[in-house]
């Protein structure tokens, strides 16, 4: 191992996977620095924006050899690299997703789905949870909707693909990026940071969901433990 080095946000665990289809997965999370997307709703500003956070509190280089010795130590199959965006330090994402998958670990990687993973990586992932960002984020459309990444992704056979809704009213934008990309599966999730806003969301969104066929997930680290981090 050469020893990449990547800007890491946090690393905990062991966890549970609180979204998507790995829901209730024993865990540890790899928590990556930096992301050129920048949603207004964003959960973990402290991965990117600078203007409220130190970035020499917030981000510490660690090489790919110290986050697998630590992975070792962790009682979980499944690792999280999560941040921020991942796939923005891809070259040495490539050397650590790959140790992981050789020492026997599940990786599965949150993406924005903005970045095209190369071959090489995504052998070594199981699974890519690609979340496109709709307009309710605040984002402009060509920095959140990169169809060329989005279809590298699809093609993988290893995506899902699971969108952040902050009401009905953005269910129908979903179905247009759907169609038009041919992203499957959907996957729904409630917008929120508390217990309130997730399940009131989740109550919210169910019917609509159920009737376009989709699946929806909540956020089970929220329903336990609120926004504390490292959990």
């Amino acid at each position: 191992m050469t020893s990449a080095v990547l800007r890491v946000a946090e690393m905990f665990g062991p966890t549970f996977q609180g979204e998507g289809p790995s829901t209730g997965h024993l865990a540890a999370f790899v928590r990556l620095s930096g992301c050129p997307v920048r949603c207004s709703w964003c959960d973990e500003p402290q991965t990117w924006d600078w203007s409220r956070f130190d970035r020499g509190a917030e981000s510490q280089p660690v090489t790919a050899g110290q986050i697998v010795t630590w992975a070792s130590g962790i009682p979980a199959g499944l690792v999280v690299i999560t941040g921020g965006e991942p796939l923005a330090q891809q070259r040495g994402l490539i050397e650590l997703a790959a140790a992981l998958a050789d020492g026997g670990r599940r990786v599965e990687i949150e993406t924005s789905g903005t970045i095209t993973p190369v071959p090489v990586l995504a052998s070594a992932v199981a699974a890519f949870n690609v979340s496109p960002k709709l307009a309710s984020s605040g984002v402009p459309y060509e920095r959140r909707i990169r169809p060329d990444a989005l279809a590298a992704l699809a093609a993988t056979g290893k995506a899902v693909f699971k969108f952040v809704a902050c009401g009905r009213k953005d269910l129908d934008e979903v179905a247009e990026l759907a169609d038009r990309f041919g992203l499957a599966p959907v996957w729904i999730m409630p917008e929120g940071v508390t217990e309130e806003r997730v399940l009131a969301g989740m109550r919210d969104l169910a019917d609509d969901v159920l009737r376009r066929g989709w699946n929806l997930t909540g956020r089970m680290h929220i329903l336990l433990w609120g926004g504390a981090r490292g959990r």
